[in-house]
C-alpha cells in the first residue's frame, strides 16, 4: 500500500499525490481520527505552563509563538532559537537599584535589554509594587494592531507599556491582574516544522496504542506514515530503542509498560500505585489528566530545543510525574554506559542493573528502573541548619519546628 503512495511535494505540499484543493505544508493527516483524539493531538502543539497566568504567560497557543525569557535565565538560553521574537522578564528587584531608579547595566547605552523595547517588569505582590513602583511616565504593557489597541495576541501585533500586573489577593487587597499575557514558557517552545510532525508521531503512537481503533494498513494511516518517512522518522527500530514502542505497540518510555488507547483518555487515577494507596481518595475529581500523555524524553530547558519529534512520545502521567526533569535514558543507552551496579554480598556481587553516568537513573534488564530523588546534602544540611539563601525564616521555624 504504501509504495502506491506519494506525497504532492509541489512547494513543500504534504498531502497526497492528486490531492484536490490548496497545497499544505501542514496538512493534518490524522484527520480520520474521532474528535476526542483529534483533540488531544491539539492540545500536545500548545504550550501549556502550569500556573502560567501569573507569571504573565500566554497558555493553550501554538508552540511557535513569542517567548518569554526570564532575565536570570538569559546566560543559558538561546535566543536566536525563537523564530518569532522573545521578550525578557524582569522583576521589580532585578530592574531596579533603589525606587524609581534602574540598576546601572539597564541605563548604558548599548545596554541588550531596555524595558519597553524588548523587555517588561512583572509586579507579583503589593510589596513590590510599593517598594519599587513604576515611574510615573511607564504604562501597563498593551497590544497595538496598525496603530490600533487590540486585546488578542498575533503575529503582526506589537507591544507598548513597560509592565505588568498579577497581583495575588492578600487580605482585603483583591486580586489584580493588568496588561496582556507577554509570551509562551521558552522551554516549551518548538517551531511549525517540528511541532507538526511532532503531532504526526503521536498519531502514529495513538493508531498503535493497544486496543486502537485505527489499523496502520488504513489509507490515512499510510499517508500519516509516509510524511514521517520523508521526515526520516520511520525507523520503528529506532523507537523501540527509545523505548518508545515495544513489538510495534506504544509504550511509556519510563516503565515500558504498553499503552492502552482507552489511558490516553481516562482520567488519572492513583488506585494501583505502590505508596500512594490513599492518593486517590484525596484526588478525585480534582484533576483532568489523563493516564497517559505527552511525555518528553529529554527535559525542556532554555538552551535547547528539545519538544521535536525525536523526543517525544505518550507516557504515563504518574511515571511523568515521578521523572520530573530528568532525562529518561533507554536501556539501550544504559547499555551504551557499560556501568552496572549491583549488591555487594558476603560472597558475591548480584549484578541488579545499569546506571546512567550521570548516576540519575538505574534500569534492569527486565524492564525495572530506579531514579534519584534528589542530589547528595552539604554538611550543613545533615547537621540540620537551613542551607544558605534557604526561604525558610525564623518565623517559620519558631511556627513549624521544623529543625526541633
Amino acid at each position: 500500500m504504501l509504495s502506491e503512495l506519494a506525497l504532492c511535494g509541489i512547494d513543500g505540499c504534504r498531502c497526497l499525490a492528486g490531492h484536490g484543493g490548496r497545497h499544505n505544508h501542514f496538512p493534518e493527516a490524522w484527520s480520520f481520527f474521532a474528535a476526542q483524539d483529534r483533540n488531544k493531538l491539539g492540545k500536545a502543539g500548545f504550550a501549556t505552563p502550569r500556573g502560567g497566568a501569573k507569571g504573565a504567560y500566554q497558555n493553550h497557543v501554538v508552540r511557535s509563538n513569542k517567548v518569554i525569557v526570564p532575565f536570570e535565565r538569559i546566560a543559558e538560553a538561546n535566543l536566536a532559537l525563537y523564530e518569532n521574537g522573545f521578550v525578557v522578564r524582569l522583576f521589580p528587584e532585578q530592574y531596579f537599584a533603589s525606587p524609581g531608579v534602574p540598576k546601572d547595566e539597564f541605563l548604558a547605552a548599548d545596554a541588550a535589554v531596555e524595558v519597553g523595547r524588548n523587555a517588561f517588569v512583572l509586579y507579583r505582590t503589593y510589596e513590590a509594587l510599593e517598594s519599587y513602583p513604576p515611574p510615573v511616565d511607564w504604562e501597563l504593557r498593551s497590544l497595538w494592531l496598525h496603530g490600533e489597541a487590540v486585546k488578542e495576541r498575533s503575529r503582526d501585533v506589537e507591544d507598548a507599556g513597560q509592565y505588568v500586573l498579577r497581583l495575588a489577593s492578600t487580605g482585603a487587597r483583591p486580586k489584580l491582574h493588568d496588561g496582556p499575557p507577554q509570551g509562551i514558557f521558552a522551554p516549551e517552545y518548538a517551531n511549525d516544522e517540528q511541532n507538526y510532525l511532532a503531532k504526526c508521531v503521536l498519531a502514529w503512537l495513538t493508531v498503535t496504542a493497544h486496543g486502537s481503533p485505527y489499523t496502520t494498513e488504513q489509507v490515512q494511516a499510510q499517508h500519516l506514515r509516509l510524511i514521517m518517512q520523508v521526515a526520516g522518522l520511520a525507523d520503528f527500530g529506532s523507537y523501540e530503542t527509545r523505548g518508545v514502542m515495544r513489538h510495534g505497540l506504544t509504550t511509556c518510555p519510563l516503565c515500558l509498560r504498553v499503552i492502552r488507547y482507552e489511558q490516553l483518555h481516562t482520567l488519572v487515577s492513583f488506585d494501583e500505585e505502590i505508596g500512594l494507596v490513599n492518593a486517590a481518595v484525596q484526588v478525585a475529581g480534582a484533576t483532568r489528566s489523563t493516564e497517559a500523555n505527552l511525555f518528553h524524553i529529554v527535559p525542556l530547558v532554555y538552551g535547547s530545543l528539545q519538544h521535536v519529534a525525536k523526543g517525544i512520545a505518550w507516557g504515563h502521567a504518574n511515571c511523568n510525574t515521578r521523572l520530573g526533569q530528568r532525562r529518561c535514558y533507554s536501556l539501550a543507552e544504559l547499555l551504551e554506559m557499560n556501568l552496572k551496579v549491583g549488591i555487594l554480598r558476603e560472597e558475591r556481587v548480584d549484578t541488579i542493573g545499569w546506571i546512567s553516568d550521570d548516576y540519575t537513573m538505574i534500569r534492569s534488564p527486565m524492564g525495572a528502573v530506579w531514579i534519584r530523588l534528589c542530589d547528595d546534602m552539604s554538611g550543613e544540611e545533615m547537621a540540620g541548619a537551613p542551607p544558605e539563601g534557604s526561604p525558610i525564616d525564623d518565623d517559620v521555624l519558631d511556627d513549624g519546628d521544623l529543625f526541633e
